[in-house]
């Protein structure tokens, strides 16, 4: 993309930004890098150097310079970018200006000076070394982490609920498992399956499995709520926050003896949803018929535990309950380029692959990843002709089933 002199002089008039820097011709060569690597790491941007900090145009001076840039990208940034390099001419008589442009990274990229590697990330104006929270983030969108598969800290083998792991590998499975004294066995089995790392149980296994998840992850539960109108308000009809590990404990013949979320967030919808009634045909029987469709809800539900971002530390699934809707709130954006429409011709993304793996074992999700479409869409529609809502706002996205 070429920009012309027009162009070149409106985004100077507009000042720096999120995407836009301004660097005199003298910089060196380690602060051309920090600004590039910032704008890899966020969505790309441009450098325009011989423009001073207020806008004023200083022009280039430096010889050979785009030989200097390319090197700079090479030598300064880890893994090396190769940038966009062009020469506006005369932007004022005698001045001209170098535009450096990056596209956003496939990786995520470091500054490489004083022999240690420093990430960075554009925050409006400015690029500054993220969070721990934020670095999580950013190599979690570039598909090079997965925060599920981070060992949760003191957590070990024995906060683990040992009659779910075995009803999860003996009846869900069917493979055997190591006995119950046999913690090199036990180890050795939850390693391989992701369950554990070699510095103790994954995020993912505790969420699972947890004897009590929120102990280590204050983020893992569900705060539900049933306002008596269409609005938020302080006296509901029921709060509660809904604890444990996703999945259920079953006894040999199948039969749910201890819930999991699912379950518990189920069964406060059932509670705080009417049912009415009809008759069959002929009357002979009156058939009862619930607020919204089970399958719809459960869906939604397990969308929301499945693929939550888990790095959103403090921050529970929201289940609401109005008198004219339900909302079911999942932290974070949605995850490698999935858009609310795109998830309605069954495209497919996992954000934490592993909770997925286990929880479509349990049945809760279907091998095709069409829940959303041929669940909540398909039962909403065959319940009551309403379309859900999907929506994604901010670090939000909701599900929205109509009465």
């Amino acid at each position: 993309m070429t920009i012309t002199r027009t162009e070149l002089l409106e985004m100077i008039r507009n000042g720096e930004n999120s995407g836009v820097e301004f660097k005199r011709d003298d910089v060196q060569n380690h602060d051309l890098a920090k600004e590039l690597v910032a704008f890899a790491n966020l969505e790309g941007g441009i450098v325009l150097l011989g423009v001073e900090d207020d806008g004023s145009i200083s022009g280039i001076t430096r010889q050979k310079l785009e030989e200097w840039v390319m090197t700079a990208c090479r030598d300064k940034i880890r893994p090396g970018l190769i940038p966009f390099h062009a020469l506006v001419k005369d932007v004022e008589p005698g001045k001209d200006i170098a535009i450096v442009r990056v596209a956003r990274g496939f990786d995520v990229h470091t500054l490489w000076h004083n022999n240690k590697n420093a990430y960075l990330i554009r925050v409006g104006t400015q690029s500054r070394e993220p969070t721990p929270q934020e670095l999580g983030r950013l190599f979690q969108q570039r598909g090079s982490f997965r925060a599920e598969l981070r060992p949760v800290s003191g957590a070990t083998l024995a906060d683990l609920d040992m009659r779910r792991l075995k009803n999860y590998f003996v009846n869900i499975r069917e493979q055997d498992v190591p006995d119950d004294n046999d913690e090199t066995g036990w180890n050795t089995l939850l390693f391989n399956t992701e369950i554990m790392v070699e510095d103790g149980v994954t995020v993912a296994g505790i969420l699972l499995f947890g004897r009590t998840p929120n102990r280590f992850l204050p983020q893992a539960g569900i705060d539900a709520v049933a306002f008596p109108g269409v609005n938020k308000e302080y006296a509901a009809r029921e709060r509660c926050a809904l604890r444990g590990p996703m999945t259920p404990l079953s006894d040999d013949a199948g039969e749910i003896v201890e819930a999991g979320l699912v379950e518990q967030a189920l069964a406060f919808v059932q509670r705080n949803t009417a049912i009415t009634g009809q008759l069959e045909e002929g009357g002979a029987r009156r058939e009862e018929i619930p607020a919204y469709p089970r399958e719809a809800v459960r869906e939604a539900i397990v969308n929301a535990l499945v693929h939550r971002d888990y790095l959103l530390s403090g921050t529970d699934i929201e289940l609401s309950i109005y008198e004219d809707r339900m909302e079911i709130i999942s932290p974070g954006r949605l995850p490698n380029g999935i858009t609310p429409a795109r998830m309605l011709t069954g495209c497919r993304a996992a954000r934490n692959q592993l909770i997925k793996d286990v929880m479509r074992d349990y049945r809760y999700l279907e091998h095709s990843g069409m829940g959303i479409p041929r669940k909540i869409v398909k039962c909403m529609k065959e319940h009551n002709g309403t379309e859900p809502g999907l929506v994604e706002e901010g670090e939000l996205f909701t599900i929205r089933l109509f009465r």
